[in-house]
């Protein structure tokens, strides 16, 4: 076990004693941007964040409280959130998965259902395209002098070209992270999770992450599914190349801190994909890990 889980379990060790929940069987489910641990007698997962990350998480907390009570299928809170320093931890029902994941036509329903909301009652940012990316090259150890430069190159272009865009759908509510990758079943029904960076925005984007998922083996028939039930289909709007690419450089954040924690396999990912992007192979396939 690495230094960052030992660390993290303990947090969750420790928010579980002040609630009172059972630890037993206590399991990392999932380590990527955000530590999930399984709770299997409380029937429960845990989600681990900085402590710094504090103002976020409850707003995110809020947020989905909302939702619920909209009737609108997220993923639903178990508790408020509990401090257990250097970590803020939120408890989340759990829900056992089917041998195959929720198709993407199922994200398309819930993104159309969920982009005619009113306006949540939450005091939501403003989408900041690429922050945690420019965070994480600004900070990483891990980057040598040639990627650092190509990067802050490449996140400038972008953030040029996207600023300079017209968007048809409008700007308002939006997932921020909307991606197959972030459904879940309930049953035979799908929720929607992962609310970190939901905000205000163009809603391109929460259509875009999908048709990047070509990456990563996606069919030009799931994306038609997919732009088929939200009931629009952008792929031949010209903004598209623009926002498939700010989300190809949006998924280096992750890597560059796992690698930067010496993550050996993160840090082979980041290689591959930054090579790929740095050579302009559109067609190249990732690992989604």
């Amino acid at each position: 076990m690495t230094t960052i889980h030992s660390a993290t379990e303990a947090a969750v060790r420790t928010a579980c004693r002040q609630l009172g929940v059972p630890t037993t069987g206590l399991t990392l489910l999932r380590s990527h941007a955000t530590n999930v641990y399984l709770l299997p007698d409380a029937h429960a997962v845990a989600r681990v964040r900085p402590a710094a990350e504090a103002t976020s998480v409850t707003r995110t907390f809020r947020l989905q409280q909302w939702l619920n009570s909209q009737g609108y299928p997220a993923v639903e809170p178990l508790a408020h959130p509990v401090h257990a320093t250097p970590f803020i931890v939120t408890f989340w029902v759990y829900y056992p998965q089917q041998s195959t994941a929720p198709p993407a036509s199922a994200l398309g329903g819930l993104l159309r259902e969920l982009h005619q909301l009113p306006q949540p009652p939450v005091d939501l940012p403003p989408y900041e395209p690429l922050a945690s990316l420019s965070q994480a090259v600004g900070m990483s150890s891990v980057l040598g002098a040639g990627d650092r430069s190509w990067l802050t190159e490449a996140i400038d272009d972008t953030l040029y070209a996207y600023r300079n865009l017209d968007f048809p759908l409008g700007t308002g509510f939006i997932h921020g992270d909307a991606y197959p990758g972030n459904t879940l079943w309930d049953g035979t029904r799908v929720r929607l999770g992962d609310w970190d960076e939901a905000s205000t925005g163009p809603r391109e984007l929460d259509l875009a992450n999908t048709i990047q998922g070509a990456r990563f083996g996606r069919t030009a028939e799931q994306i038609g599914e997919f732009t088929n039930q939200y009931g629009y289909d952008p792929t031949d709007w010209p903004g598209l190349p623009v926002l498939v690419r700010m989300r190809d450089l949006h998924t280096l954040s992750s890597f560059i801190r796992r690698a930067d924690q010496d993550d050996n396999a993160a840090a082979d990912e980041l290689n591959r994909r930054l090579s790929t992007l740095q050579t302009g192979d559109r067609a190249a396939r990732w690992d989604r890990h």
